[in-house]
Formats: structure tokens, C-alpha cells, sequence
């Protein structure tokens, strides 16, 4: 007789389809996020969109790929019923997956670096999430294995699987979302699409998205001072290694695996000056309040509208708000922070006020 190895179990199977059912609830409950317009003067012709993904139930971009990883892992039959779920994040991302393990009455094991604000701490701990705060940054990795090997947990992994969970053909992903907001704009087809990278995941999902779609968009990734992102794309070496970023939820001491360099157009390195002094200055003027990585953002969005206008181009640059500045109250937000660390912010704020004066902006700083 033939011999059978069975692994069905019925009951894993009924709680598996259960946790799907209420992670695509959650999903069908949220409404797509708001492109707003930020002011630019119409004469230039060129039109500046932010994709504010901080209105998501938990603050922040991370909250689609939060979303993303609890279904691939679901699917793939790593997460079940008691699963303790462990991440490695810099915050955001931990914020989120807090809240789907909690929808879904998991434990749930945040690993981050001991330098993460307290804001971000707390709002993992409202969603019943544990933090196990690290000194090295660049250990939370092997940190995170060995405490899912030491419970029999899920080390859910961002950093490899971001890129991977996400369905970039389409199925409301961000890209897909950008391009239908976009439709009836006087340039629905923008120019460039600015992101940061943390993971990689946002950028080789909008990446892989325009070429499938075979729209002429280009993708522009700004990358903090500190990360290795930048280095790796400009000389291709994908070991390279950094001292780590300021600017938490972007830039990394390594290149990650879900990063994607063949699908980025340009990278842009911001000095974390330049970041403070953006995230400032978008809240001022755009009259939202948001957070270090949607600074570094608007940053690169600037220089890319000021070389447009050099060039006589008209035409859409989209962008996306992270999350809020109120989760960096006590550091970007902190001009005694911004002293203990060195940072002088005034000469990129100069330069941010004369953007919009004159739409000129120097390369550097």
C-alpha cells in the first residue's frame, strides 16, 4: 500500500480562514488614504500630491504592509492559532503589527533599538504588544530569531519579506491607489513618485507597479545620512554597511533583502538637517502635522521640482505623509534634541522658504 503523510487538521484550518476573514474586515473598514494638494504657486505648472497614509487605524504607512505580512503569513500557513508573533522595527511597523495581532488575539514581541521614541513604545504597549529593547541596532535580527526559536513563535521578518507580500500587480496596493486618485488631475500621470526606503518594500511595489503598467513615471527613493541604501545603489555593492539613521522608519545600517534596486530611477541622500527642517516646514505650510521620514520625503520632492523647473517641465510629483509628527514630539519635534545631536536646521529651513519664492533650490546645503 502507498504510504501517506497527513498533515490536514481542520480546526488549524477553520481558525486560519477566520484570521483571514477579520484581517480583510479590518481592511474593508478603512477607507483609502486622502492625496492632498500642497500649495506650490500654479504659475510653475507643476502640481505636488501628498498620500497621507498617517489616517490608517494605526498611524502610518506600515500599517499596509502590517496588513500584508499578517496575510502572508496566514496563507502560508506560518501563523496560527497562539502563534507568539516577533519583529524587528525601528517602531512603525511594530506599531502596526501590535494591532493585527491583537485583532487576531496573538502574543505579540516588538525587538527594536533602545533609541526609539517613547511615543512609538507606548503606542506598541496600547495594543498589548511587549518591546524587547536592544543597544545594538543591528542585532534586533538575530535577537528576533532566537527569541521565535526560544517560544516556537513567528519572526514575522519585514526586512526579507516586504517586498514579497504585497501584491504589486495590483489589488489596492498603494501604486494602484496613487494612479486612481490621480485620474482626473491635470497630469494624472506624475512625473515622480518620491518614497523612502525602509525595508524596500514601498518603493519595489510602486517600482514594479509603473513598469507593469507601462507608465513613464520614475521612481526617486531619498535615503537618510547614516543608511547604506544610498552607498549600495550608487557603487552597486549590495554588502555594503552604514552607521544606522536618525530618521526612524527610513534608512538602514545594511542593505535589506526586500530592497530593490533595479526598479529605482534615482536616489537621493538628505542630510538629517534637511529632514528636521522639511518635516517643519511641510507642517507649516501644508497645515498637517507629520513625522522625520515624511520631512525626508518632501526634501527630495523639492529638489526634484526645482530641477523641473530649471528644465521648463511641467507636470505631477506624488509623495506620501508617513505618519504623524506627533509620534516625534520629543526628538524632530524638540529643539533640545535637535542641540544634543548637532543639528543645525536653519539653513535648510532658509532654503525650503525660498523654494517657494523663487522654485530654486541648491543641490547642497
Amino acid at each position: 500500500m502507498s504510504r501517506i503523510a497527513d498533515r490536514c487538521d481542520p480546526g488549524c484550518r477553520a481558525w486560519i480562514a477566520e484570521a483571514i476573514r477579520k484581517v480583510e474586515a479590518d481592511a474593508n473598514r478603512s477607507a483609502d488614504t486622502h492625496l492632498h494638494v500642497f500649495p506650490l504657486p500654479p504659475e510653475w505648472g507643476i502640481d505636488l500630491y501628498l498620500k497621507d497614509e498617517s489616517v490608517h487605524p494605526t498611524g502610518s504607512l506600515k500599517h499596509r504592509l502590517a496588513r500584508s505580512l499578517f496575510l502572508y503569513g496566514l496563507a502560508n500557513g506560518w501563523i496560527r492559532a497562539g502563534t507568539v508573533i516577533i519583529e524587528a522595527s525601528s517602531g512603525s511597523t511594530a506599531v502596526s503589527e501590535a494591532y493585527f495581532a491583537r485583532l487576531l488575539g496573538l502574543p505579540f514581541v516588538a525587538v527594536m533599538p533602545a533609541s526609539t521614541s517613547p511615543e512609538k513604545i507606548g503606542l506598541i504597549e496600547f495594543y498589548g504588544g511587549r518591546c524587547h529593547l536592544v543597544d545594538d541596532p543591528s542585532s534586533i535580527y538575530d535577537e528576533s530569531r532566537r527569541l521565535a526559536a526560544e517560544c516556537g513563535g513567528h519572526f514575522m521578518d519585514q526586512f526579507t519579506y516586504a517586498e514579497r507580500a504585497t501584491d504589486w500587480r495590483g489589488n489596492n496596493n498603494i501604486a494602484e491607489s496613487i494612479f486612481e486618485q490621480l485620474r482626473l488631475e491635470r497630469f494624472p500621470e506624475p512625473s515622480w513618485i518620491v518614497v523612502g526606503a525602509g525595508t524596500g518594500g514601498t518603493s519595489a511595489t510602486i517600482g514594479r507597479y509603473v513598469r507593469y503598467r507601462r507608465f513613464q513615471t520614475r521612481l526617486a527613493v531619498v535615503d537618510p545620512e547614516g543608511s547604506a541604501f544610498f552607498g549600495s545603489f550608487a557603487d552597486g555593492d549590495p554588502e555594503r554597511t552604514a552607521a544606522g539613521s536618525r530618521i526612524e522608519g527610513i534608512g538602514r545600517p545594511r542593505v535589506e533583502p526586500s530592497f530593490l534596486p533595479t526598479v529605482i530611477d534615482q536616489m537621493i541622500r538628505v542630510p538629517d538637517a534637511a529632514s528636521v527642517a522639511a518635516m517643519r516646514w511641510t507642517s507649516r505650510v501644508g497645515g498637517r502635522d507629520v513625522g522625520g521620514s515624511t520631512g525626508t520625503n518632501m526634501w527630495g520632492a523639492a529638489e526634484l521640482i526645482a530641477r523641473m523647473r530649471a528644465r521648463g517641465e511641467r507636470g505631477s510629483v506624488v509623495t506620501l505623509i508617513c505618519d504623524g509628527g506627533e509620534r516625534y514630539a520629543g526628538t524632530y519635534g524638540s529643539d533640545a534634541w535637535l542641540a544634543a545631536q548637532g543639528l543645525d536646521i536653519g539653513p535648510y529651513e532658509a532654503a525650503l522658504e525660498a523654494f517657494l519664492k523663487t522654485g530654486e533650490m541648491p543641490v547642497a546645503v
